[in-house]
């Protein structure tokens, strides 16, 4: 368990952490809905390294997916939505509003959708259609901005730089400056 700081008198200030969730020293998540999400099943689903702040972040975490962020990372009101693996470097800062999912959460095509409509209704009567995941990986050192969006599959080299509203569809390469919709590469102003 983590040890609490003078900002933050527990780990969590919705209450108890849910099991499958691990927090290093002086790490605070702040907001009661952090947690409304998260479905994790696994022994270390959400792992938070240490003096990391989550404020207003939401963890959407189903249950056979894995979070793991490192130390001394700064979140605010972001949305990391995990199927199968997220996994985020030390030393990150993620503006407002960004969203991360390594899932499309649901089948793209038409006929899917329909029977995964069919699937989630409260009268279902079988599984849902298989969705595609795939990791995501942000290495450390990385500033994600405002309204940011990061699909499934990409990696995120050391020390990159997303510009604010970015769709983020492709890897970004270490040190790299990218922006827009899809997100390109950009020169540094």
């Amino acid at each position: 368990m983590s040890t609490p700081s003078a900002d933050c008198m527990t780990p969590w200030d919705g209450g108890t952490l849910p099991t499958g969730v691990r927090v290093g020293a002086n790490t605070c998540i702040l907001g009661k809905a952090a947690f409304r999400r998260f479905r994790g099943q696994l022994p270390d689903a959400l792992v938070i390294g240490d003096q990391a702040t989550m404020d207003g972040v939401q963890f959407s975490v189903g249950p056979a997916a894995r979070i793991a962020i490192g130390s001394f990372c700064c979140f605010t009101g972001a949305v990391l939505m995990c199927e199968l693996s997220i996994s985020i470097g030390s030393y990150v800062l993620i503006g407002w509003n960004a969203v991360i999912a390594d899932s499309d959460f649901h089948p793209i095509a038409p006929a899917e959708r329909i029977l995964d409509a069919v699937a989630c209704s409260p009268a279902a009567h079988g599984p849902r259609p298989k969705v595609l995941t795939a990791a995501v990986v942000i290495e450390d050192d990385v500033w994600i901005g405002p309204n940011a969006t990061i699909f499934k599959g990409v990696h995120i080299g050391r020390g990159a730089w997303i510009g604010p509203g970015s769709v983020v569809t492709r890897n970004v390469a270490p040190g790299t400056r990218v922006a827009g919709n899809p997100a390109r590469p950009v020169e540094a102003s």
